[in-house]
């Protein structure tokens, strides 16, 4: 059974490859990453996205509509993921104690938003992120000045553009920095599954190549 899922998956991602390059081959207007008359659909645009910015080993999946309903054992499976510990959530978090100067994300040491990449499996420590951007500044800000709190839903809708567990850091309205949890780092294999932009959308990706394309901080925020 594991040796059928794992051909699956394979083939999903040839598949996948296949219709990117196609996509690829397309007119893409003035911008490899202008979206707005070029794609028709969420997984057209963030493919295009990804592949004008290098990324090559990734694949889309659609999933049932109680997807969540679902215990991980049942989403991995369903994925195809190597393991329950490669499913991973964006989540968009708010400094709410930062000056009121610091209204936006232009600065990404010290930005009043984040995306934090974590493992479902995990659990994240608001606390870590603090201490890591404190010591970012070189402590000139005050740790008090940091209080990282997940933001309101529609907070996060108007920023990233996508709706609760659609949440991904592709082709975000917003340029929110990231910061990916360094357990996710250490997977094996290194190839990881999140939201895909849409509820019933999740996109798997190499793990080396999230972060050339992301950039991401990457902090010990989580604990099993």
């Amino acid at each position: 059974m594991e040796a059928l899922v794992e051909l699956e998956r394979i083939q999903t991602r040839i598949l996948q490859r296949i219709a990117n390059l196609e996509l690829s081959l397309l007119p893409t207007g003035d911008s490899p990453l202008s979206t707005a008359d070029t794609t028709t659909t969420t997984e057209d645009r963030l493919s295009a996205i990804l592949l004008a910015n290098g990324v090559r080993d990734f694949c889309f999946k659609r999933v049932a509509s109680d997807y969540y309903d679902w215990p991980l054992e049942a989403r991995r499976d369903v994925l195809g993921a190597a393991s329950v510990h490669h499913l991973c959530k964006s989540i968009v978090m708010v400094n709410t104690q930062a000056p009121s100067n610091i209204t936006d994300c232009s600065d990404r040491n010290n930005s009043k938003y984040y995306v934090v990449v974590v493992q479902y499996t995990a659990r994240f420590n608001a606390e870590t992120v603090k201490n890591f951007l404190y010591t970012l500044n070189d402590g000139k800000i005050a740790k008090k000045k940091f209080n990282m709190r997940l933001a309101p839903e529609e907070t996060s809708v108007k920023l990233t553009g996508y709706e609760h567990n659609g949440v991904t850091c592709v082709g975000m309205k917003t340029d929110i920095p990231v910061i990916l949890d360094e357990a996710i780092t250490k997977l094996n294999p290194d190839f990881f599954w999140l939201g895909g932009g849409e509820i019933d959308l999740k996109l798997g990706m190499r793990t080396s190549e999230f972060i050339k394309f992301v950039k991401p901080f990457i902090v010990n925020c989580s604990g099993a």
